[in-house]
């Protein structure tokens, strides 16, 4: 039985139905997943959402159906006939345009209630985001003086604004069919696959780590001994950075690039088309291990409830060291030494904060692991951080109460 948050899910008061959602695209798409799925999961509690945004493209096939109650604008100052909403969120400090701002201000200096307005912040484990979740940001200056912004925070304690978990999320995970998932791409793993056969889902950023890496999987390095041209891992690759090094790999080999699959020696590769977020979540659900980048798709990795891998954003100034090192703090709480010291050096290694040279040894404790315990513990993790609110019902709930209109519908 799948064990979510016992709280009941929160329903969009009248007075807070319009939320306007703002959105940059950087150069990965990540802010706009994390954005599209909060905007589906206020749009299925009641809400009216608009999400403003300077790059749509990659809903074609992020989103292709698009969703109830979301309607997709582009980035640009209102029309005469558009007025901010009942709450307005802009995603990770990208500032709102300045006409937008200015018509809310105007909104409070008439004497209505002013839009409530959050700054949802990126995700992390580091200590300094539970002291700044809900803090106040009062406007001195520029189009929005007078109003004030607030700070909200995701993050795996309770002393945060939690993950985003739509409802249902863990329940359709474990209503999922494997092979019905794998089909549908036209993957159909061997019959003769060993017993310990691995399917490994690859999303990643630039990684200097991964040539050598496809050599073990090519090699069967880190599985048991097994028989020669036994397909020891399956790997899926998606489109972009990841199918770009795996088919440089290839060539270095002398093979040439493959739109489909290829075999070569105990490693199938898989190269993936792009797919909607909905077939994303499938693929971790059916993967043995997913390797994931940024922040929407650890976040699903996380509920999956399947070994994961996190590859987090490369900063000039190293920042993404001491958030690795947060971010493993919480999440190897409760495992067992043995576990929790390949995972957590993998995890260095796959970030680059370990020498490359130790990749063969750490990899050779892993394998054996993703059966043997270390999928038991993530599923234990989801479940353990599923029982605290999710970032829809936080925000919602922060909303409300900042805007005075009493205790949250519920259903």
């Amino acid at each position: 039985m799948t064990e979510e948050s016992p709280a009941p899910l929160l329903c969009i008061p009248a007075a807070l139905r319009r939320w306007d959602l703002f959105c940059r695209v950087i150069d990965n798409h990540g802010d706009l997943g994390v954005c599209w799925r909060l905007a589906c999961d206020l749009a299925g509690r009641g809400a009216e959402v608009r999400l403003w945004i300077d790059d749509a493209s990659a809903l074609n096939w992020m989103a292709p159906q698009g969703a109830p109650g979301v309607e997709v604008l582009p980035w640009r100052d209102p029309q005469d006939d558009e007025v901010p909403g009942d709450v307005v969120v802009e995603a990770f400090g990208c500032d709102p345009p300045a006409a937008f701002v200015a018509r809310m201000a105007a909104r409070a200096a008439s004497g209505a209630p002013a839009p409530l307005w959050f700054n949802l912040e990126y995700l992390s484990a580091e200590p300094y985001v539970e002291r700044s979740h809900r803090l106040a940001s009062p406007q001195w200056s520029g189009p929005g003086r007078g109003l004030t912004k607030w700070f909200f925070y995701p993050g795996f304690t309770e002393r945060t604004g939690g993950l985003l978990r739509e409802p249902g999320l863990l329940a359709r995970r474990d209503a999922h069919h494997r092979a019905a998932t794998l089909a549908r791409l036209g993957l159909r793993l061997g019959a003769d696959d060993p017993a310990d056969h691995a399917l490994m889902l690859l999303f990643g950023y630039d990684q200097p780590l991964l040539p050598a890496w496809l050599d073990l999987l090519a090699d069967g390095h880190g599985g048991s001994a097994r028989p020669s041209r036994a397909i020891g891992t399956t790997l899926l690759v998606t489109p972009g950075h990841s199918a770009h090094q795996v088919h440089a790999w290839l060539s270095g080999r002398g093979l040439h690039r493959s739109e489909a699959g290829v075999e070569i020696g105990a490693l199938r590769l898989h190269f993936l088309p792009h797919v909607s977020q909905i077939e994303f979540d499938r693929l971790l659900w059916a993967s043995d291990l997913n390797l994931v980048r940024g922040e929407d798709s650890a976040v699903r990795a996380i509920w999956a409830g399947r070994p994961m891998l996190w590859q987090l954003y490369r900063q000039d100034d190293g920042a993404q060291a001491p958030k690795l090192e947060a971010f493993l703090d919480l999440a190897l709480q409760g495992m067992p030494a043995p576990l929790a010291r390949p995972v957590a050096e993998m995890m260095r290694l796959w970030n680059g904060l370990e020498s490359p040279a130790r990749l063969p040894a750490v990899w050779a404790q892993l394998w054996p692991l993703l059966r043997e315990g270390w999928g038991a513990a993530c599923r234990q993790r989801a479940a353990r951080w599923a029982l605290q609110p999710d970032l829809g019902s936080a925000l919602l709930a922060e909303a409300i109460a900042r805007s005075g209109h009493g205790a949250p519908a519920t259903s």
